[in-house]
């Protein structure tokens, strides 16, 4: 099965936590953060949404940092992603 996102938004697959402080602390599972970063799986068309022309800025494969609380969680075929709108994806990491 596959997401195609409508509209401005992107579909997102976190990445993992780091298990590990710098310090070499090894975290439980509990109490790591889930992390703000992730890879574009799919990007929407853009288009006029809401009256406005969007164009779109990210394409798969790119590392992206978004809002800590923005968009929806989907699981699919075992699966985690995150939906999120453009406009929740603060930079793209080079």
């Amino acid at each position: 099965m596959k997401l195609v996102p409508l509209g401005d938004r992107v579909v997102l697959k976190q990445l993992e936590a780091e298990e590990t402080t710098k310090s070499g602390i090894v975290l439980p599972g509990q109490a790591q953060e889930k992390p703000q970063q992730a890879e574009v799986i799919a990007v929407g068309p853009g288009g006029v949404v809401d009256g406005k022309e969007i164009k779109m800025e990210v394409k798969a494969k790119d590392q992206v940092i978004y809002s800590k609380y923005a968009g929806t969680e989907v699981k699919l075929d075992g699966e985690e992603f995150i939906i999120v709108r453009q406009s929740d994806i603060l930079a793209v990491v080079e």
